[in-house]
């Protein structure tokens, strides 16, 4: 599955175990098909609007693992009719192009086959002034990044449980490398970190997961209802270490935590959502503020955390 399990040398087996996940694909493409004039069609992996995938460039990774970039190409308005101008394209009707006039010359060129990953193509900016990210794949890559940064100000720390940190494969495509994670670490309590899509910017709403506001805890989406005396157990820290938090409750998507607290004999769960704006597009915003204060609230839940905690959860 290509899963990735870090754990504290430092850690007692006796103790509960509390897995921190996070997941470590991206949403994407893949080339499913190449067409005689070298251009690629392709199939999404994850959830994408269709409006946003043209124009944009990628990357390809061919056959010896090099990176080949491209653009999903858009058909200049000189060639559209009237009635295509006011249609929006399908994933099926849209191509890559790398550059190539053949599907000789991509596959004995550029050493692409049919199969091959297609990644955004996206560089990371920091206003430093403003405290805003800007990047693709911040769902999931500021979770995996909490996770290293709370191992990192643990390190050395006497706690009464057990961590192991898990980065699961597949997350977009249906929560599949949760659900081997969960079954071999077998943990008695689970934290779902997440980059969590942003409302405030939706119109005039009820908004519930702004930027600079802190880290959302949600209490419900599609796939979990949150154990509630987990959630208000960490709620409870938050205020107590004047930690900024918002509270969720959302009618679409999931996480891991989906899958998670529905193994075994069940596991006490919460997601803490890092939000972004724009998530599942080649392009999101986020705050730094909101990364550190989730670091903050995880290490303060950690720390409080006991095997009588747990069972009373």
């Amino acid at each position: 599955m290509r899963n990735l399990y870090l754990a504290r040398p430092e850690s007692k087996t006796s103790l509960p175990v509390l897995m921190l996940d996070a997941h470590s694909d991206e949403v994407g493409f893949m080339v499913r098909s190449i067409r005689p004039n070298g251009l690629l069609e392709f199939v999404t992996l994850g959830g994408w609007v269709p409006c946003n995938v043209p124009a944009h460039k990628v990357l390809v990774r061919n056959r010896e693992g090099k990176w080949i970039p491209g653009i999903v190409a858009s058909k200049p308005p000189h060639f559209l009719s009237e009635a295509e101008r006011k249609l929006t394209p399908d994933i099926s009707e849209m191509v890559i192009d790398t550059g190539a006039s053949s599907d000789s010359e991509i596959r004995e060129d550029y050493r692409i086959s049919i199969g091959a990953p297609v990644v955004p193509d996206v560089s990371f900016e920091y206003n430093q002034e403003r405290d805003t990210m800007m990047g693709k794949a911040f769902d999931d890559r500021l979770g995996c990044a909490a996770i290293i940064s709370i191992l990192k100000e643990l390190k050395g720390a006497e706690l009464n449980v057990r961590l192991i940190a898990a980065f699961a494969a597949q997350e977009e495509l249906g929560l599949r490398g949760a659900t081997v994670t969960a079954q071999v670490i077998k943990p008695d309590i689970s934290i779902s970190f997440e980059g969590s899509p942003a409302d405030d910017t939706l119109g005039e709403r009820s908004i519930q997961t702004a930027l600079k506001k802190g880290p959302m805890l949600r209490h419900f989406d599609m796939r979990m209802v949150t154990n509630p005396r987990f959630q208000r157990f960490s709620l409870d820290l938050a205020e107590k270490n004047s930690i900024p938090v918002q509270e969720a409750v959302r009618t679409g998507g999931s996480t891991n935590a989906g899958i998670i607290h529905i193994s075994g004999k069940a596991i006490p769960s919460i997601v803490i959502g890092i939000p972004v704006r724009y998530i599942h597009s080649h392009y999101g915003i986020a705050s730094y503020s909101d990364f550190e204060n989730t670091v903050k609230l995880g290490c303060e839940i950690i720390k409080g955390l006991n095997e009588k905690t747990i069972g009373g959860f």
